[in-house]
């Protein structure tokens, strides 16, 4: 299973050290995953996260310790990561700050070189060791925090502040569900306030993910037209992405997600209209017969970002629509 997940086409790939091993497996899981991520990187993975185990079941800083802490050959004087390849970690069952202080603290003392404040190299080393070692460029460690309870959610303004490496937030629907006795019906109306709070508080905080809710339903054409209908759902209050958990689920969820062509369409010729308007010195102006403003422009150009790291050609876009004028 851990080698088939190298041949998906996916956004990110969440390796599970909590709920998918059992506690007498738990030493055995974490040396297949050290060993699977010092494989080199494949193409089609853009992110490959490990899911710890809660901090509050005292096993975190063991799976931190084996997949994450840099592993030093004392005779070569060469440090290494035991998995070089983790760019994220996943925390589950984040209630308060103090979990993403603890993990915080213990990716400090382990890997102060993926701190986000931390440059990939010195100009000076007060060390021969350090000076002979290959510098390699590392990228800052990135937290997801898993909100799973109604005391995670009266909390989310401290969470959201409580690590400089803190990058998203996930919603974990079937734990919250538990955590409020709530029964999930298809119209998810039940976490319509939770999700919604969340993702504020992400767009608050200028977190990069806000991850909604996992779909359960993922077999046959009513289980495909579930997802579609969640993930429309979950962009309308303001996700950007979801939790999946087959690969059947990867398209509808890559395409639901991405904006779609009319919308790049549109966007970039508000984009380059607004250029134009801006040097005649309008503020406000129309196109298509509707009022364009600041926050419409914002919007727009949040869109052709998005396109652009989506993989379309915004460039040809532009250039097609390059004599666009403001009406």
């Amino acid at each position: 299973m851990l080698q088939k997940s190298r041949g998906l086409n996916v956004d990110c790939v969440a390796y599970d050290l909590e709920d998918s091993v059992t506690p007498g497996r738990k030493a055995e899981a974490r040396s297949n995953l050290r060993q699977l991520l010092e494989q080199p990187r494949v193409d089609g993975i853009r992110e490959q996260a490990v899911r710890i185990n809660a901090v509050e079941t005292g096993l975190a800083l063991d799976d931190l310790t084996e997949v994450v802490r840099p592993l030093y050959h004392v005779l070569r004087h060469v440090a290494q990561l035991k998995a070089p390849h983790v760019d994220t970690v996943v925390i589950p069952k984040v209630n308060s700050a103090s979990d993403l202080h603890f993990v915080t603290d213990v990716i400090r003392h382990m890997l102060p070189e993926r701190h986000p404040s931390t440059t990939a190299s010195s100009s000076s080393s007060s060390s021969s060791s350090a000076s002979s070692a290959p510098k390699q460029h590392q990228q800052p460690l990135r937290l997801l925090a898993l909100i799973e309870s109604a005391r995670a959610l009266q909390d989310l303004s401290s969470i959201c502040k409580a690590s400089p490496y803190l990058s998203g937030l996930v919603f974990a629907a079937e734990d919250f569900a538990a955590d409020l006795s709530l029964t999930r019906t298809p119209s998810l109306s039940e976490f319509l306030y939770a999700r919604s709070a969340i993702a504020t508080a992400s767009r608050a905080h200028e977190l990069d993910s806000t991850i909604d809710l996992v779909c359960t339903a993922y077999k046959g054409d009513d289980g495909q037209r579930t997802l579609e209908e969640e993930c429309l759902g979950g962009k309308g209050l303001g996700f950007n992405g979801k939790q999946l958990i087959h690969p059947s689920q990867v398209e509808i969820a890559q395409r639901t997600f991405s904006p779609g062509e009319k919308e790049v369409e549109w966007a970039v010729r508000v984009v380059v209209a607004d250029r134009k308007a801006d040097e005649q010195g309008r503020g406000a102006w129309t196109l298509d017969g509707k009022m364009i403003d600041v926050p419409v422009v914002k919007k727009a150009n949040g869109i052709v970002a998005k396109a652009d790291l989506c993989g379309f050609d915004v460039e040809g876009i532009k250039a097609k629509w390059k004599d666009q004028e403001p009406e």
